[in-house]
């Protein structure tokens, strides 16, 4: 521990969301004084949010986890790391060894997509494991998406983003940016960014079934009905071709399947999709053709448009709206950005590959396909309390807490306590880890690297940046990375004794020798000095579309020189990058999938069905991003916030009152929240936000447990999903509400 309590200035940048803020802090010794945002950020231009703020909170939060805990009949107890491994080589392997690799499974939550360490190292895990079952927070929230862009563009993270910058024309649906900074579009201060396009001249349309903190900083707002946001979809892509509004320009000579898509909508005009979406016929006509006649615009959609039975189609959707304009790829339109590393857009044979495919196996229990290698979360608990060959005995969780986050988390967490044997990587006893046999800590994040890698994939603009520790590791913690190899050493029978730094070099060296060929070892001698994901950091930048190809490009980037950048290093605006991003078999933009297209017979054979009364939706606030965020105390303070919206109409012809509370019914499962009542709500429509319910026994979330709220998810209907994608249906479900 430092002896120096000199305050010092040091930067970092922010891990709890996608805006990936660069921050300033204040540091005396170990301890943190201040944190604000970093002005000579390039990226994030000193934008900060209360999420930032609060990693100090997290840092001290005596909650937080510091030493490994293992259960002794039924009871927690602190233990030594030794010790903890000791306890999963004793008894994890024999499970493995009489039921088959299957008989784990092994879960990822969101969390780990913002620690290097450990998006890193699981994959190098799932691979030693050799188990089917894999599942991650994806399904969740992103995956129809990933499916979608997969099958368009030829790989799961080509995500087109809007060109704010640079827009006059954005058709947001189903999204909050002003409160997420972006989802799947990495955006620092989008209100900034809003208010300038608007100062300009341009526009903003939200379509959400809520007004949302950007629907009114927008220029115009109308409601939709939760999960239909297929039917206006598909009126505005009609409209497109029955109005020959079609402009492909440049992209003509790069897209496939324009006739097989036309076909495909010609009986989903707008008259007959206005009763179903909630938007009248005239309105879905004159946005599309605003969009058609922007000469830079976007259309952009989220959360609400993802996590329904139509996900995949709706971001298929969308896609095919900025193609369909000729915005795609284009300055100001929606635009892919250019990773300095990790991105698999940038290497290999640039404007042709294999593409993306899906179902090489099927769950045991409900045959749900295989999509990017997991199958979906909403699977998990039948996988485990279904008996039978390949039942799942064994879990291996890393930072996810799915019995808040999935859909019926009480049948997961009684599935949960059916495990013969469970091992959590997290930083809380928290409502799913509280079930584990072995709880391993992972590093408070300012005493561990950062480098985002999945992030600049889908930014604003392009960039370069890392952080180094900011406070001392304490002694013999062992960062994520090692924590995760010496479990995969665990498995693979090579004890937990094994030298993890041996292993990590043998697999670096393996992955460097399928990168590089002939040239490995001169590579591999030239990186000997790093280790862990740091070597693997500097090893992508300097191969990477902007790298020094150490030496044959000296103007090139590699990690030192983005350390030596202190706010990193601008590589740039988005630039135009078809052909060259398509990793499609065609070497085209394949914008008529098979599977699309033969899922449009749902949403039509569906069309004449009946509207529910009342269906519940999800909300997210800045405040909020996952449930261990609820135990952090600037982020907690001020009004309660897990709230039911409903609309005055609704409130009344319910009997609910403002501040009262009120029984919300669905699947036969009751929960009680405390209503808010808003004109912001669309009549017909509750909304509830995601990841409450801290009033379950066994956790240590103090702060957290004060003021629990109500989990939405204990009312969803872990049975429904997307079936392209297996994402979890968590929007638009029919519920029941009266006062408690």
């Amino acid at each position: 521990m430092p002896t120096d309590t000199t305050e010092k200035t040091v930067h970092r940048i922010c891990p709890l969301c996608e805006a990936c803020c660069g921050l300033e802090l204040k540091v005396a010794g170990n301890k943190v004084i201040s944190i604000r945002g970093h002005d000579e950020d390039v990226f994030s231009r000193g934008y900060i949010c209360p999420k930032g703020v609060s990693l100090k909170d997290l840092h001290e939060d005596p909650d937080r986890l510091r030493k490994p805990l293992v259960k002794r009949e039924g009871q927690f107890v602190e233990t030594s790391w030794e010790e903890a491994f000791a306890e999963i080589e004793r008894r994890l392997p024999p499970i493995m060894a009489q039921y088959g690799p299957d008989a784990l499974g092994a879960l990822a939550g969101n969390p780990s997509v913002h620690k290097i360490g450990l998006i890193m190292y699981f994959a190098r895990l799932a691979r030693a494991l050799g188990t089917r079952n894999i599942f991650s927070a994806s399904t969740l929230d992103q995956m129809p998406k990933q499916l979608s862009v997969g099958l368009l563009f030829g790989h799961w993270l080509s995500f087109p983003v809007p060109d704010i910058e640079r827009s006059d024309f954005l058709l947001i649906i189903g999204a909050n940016p002003i409160v997420s900074n972006g989802s799947l579009w990495t955006v620092p201060d989008y209100r900034g960014k809003a208010k300038a396009m608007r100062a300009r001249g341009g526009r903003i349309v939200v379509v959400d079934p809520r007004r949302t903190e950007t629907a009114e900083a927008a220029d115009a707002h109308h409601f939709i009905r939760p999960g239909s946001d297929v039917y206006f979809l598909l009126g505005m892509v009609h409209t497109l071709f029955d109005e020959k509004l079609v402009r492909l320009g440049r992209l003509a000579e790069h897209v496939t399947g324009l006739e097989e898509v036309e076909q495909a909508v010609k009986d989903f005009a707008p008259e007959r999709m206005a009763a179903r979406c909630g938007i009248d016929a005239g309105t879905i006509r004159a946005l599309a053709r605003e969009l058609a006649r922007a000469e830079r615009g976007a259309a952009y959609g989220r959360m609400g448009t993802t996590v329904q039975e139509y996900g995949t189609l709706c971001s298929w959707l969308i896609d095919v709206l900025n193609v369909l304009t000729g915005h795609l790829d284009r300055e100001g339109g929606a635009m892919f950005a250019k990773a300095p590393a990790f991105a698999a857009n940038t290497a290999g044979k640039p404007g042709i590959g294999k593409g993306v495919g899906t179902g090489r196996r099927k769950s045991r229990v409900s045959g749900a396909p295989e999509v990017m290698g997991e199958f979906p979360m909403v699977c998990l608990a039948e996988e485990i309390d279904t008996p039978g060959e390949g039942q799942i005995r064994a879990l291996l969780t890393v930072a996810g807490n799915p019995v808040l986050s999935a859909p019926n988390g009480s049948r997961l967490s009684a599935a949960l306590d059916k495990l013969d044997f469970m091992v959590s990587v997290d930083i809380y006893l928290n409502e799913t880890t509280r079930h584990a046999d072995v709880i391993l800590p992972g590093l408070s994040p300012l005493e561990d690297i950062h480098y985002d890698t999945a992030f600049p994939q889908f930014a604003y603009r392009n960039y370069a940046r890392f952080s180094d520790p900011v406070l001392s590791r304490p002694e013999g913690q062992p960062p994520e990375w090692e924590i995760l190899l010496r479990l995969a050493a665990i498995i693979q029978g090579k004890g937990a004794g094994v030298d993890v730094e041996k292993i990590d070099d043998e697999l670096f060296a393996e992955d460097v020798r399928r990168a590089v060929g002939e040239h490995a070892d001169a590579v591999i001698s030239a990186l000997a000095h790093l280790k862990g994901p740091e070597r693997q950091v500097d090893f992508a930048l300097r191969v990477g579309p902007y790298g020094d190809m150490f030496g044959r490009k000296p103007d090139g980037i590699n990690l030192a020189k983005v350390k030596a950048a202190t706010g990193g290093i601008d590589l740039g605006p988005l630039q135009p990058r078809i052909p060259e991003i398509l990793r499609t078999p065609s070497g085209k933009i394949e914008l008529a999938p098979a599977m699309l297209l033969a899922d449009l017979q749902r949403p039509a054979a569906e069309l004449a069905q009946p509207v529910p009364d009342l269906v519940v939706i999800g909300r997210r606030h800045v405040r909020s991003c996952n449930s261990w965020m609820h135990n952090l105390p600037t982020l907690a303070k001020g009004p309660f916030r897990c709230t039911a919206l409903v609309n005055p109409a609704d409130a009344q012809r319910f009997g609910l009152q403002d501040g009262g509370k009120a029984r919300i019914t669905g699947k036969g499962r009751v929960i009680e929240a405390q209503v808010e009542v808003s004109e912001e709500m669309m009549p017909g429509v509750v909304s509830l936000p995601h990841g409450w319910g801290h009033d379950m026994p066994g956790t240590r979330m103090s702060l957290a447990a004060e003021r629990p709220g109500a989990n939405l998810n204990a009312v969803l209907d872990e049975c429904m999903r997307d079936p392209l994608s297996g994402n979890a249906v968590l929007n638009g479900i029919p519920v029941e509400m009266q006062p408690a």
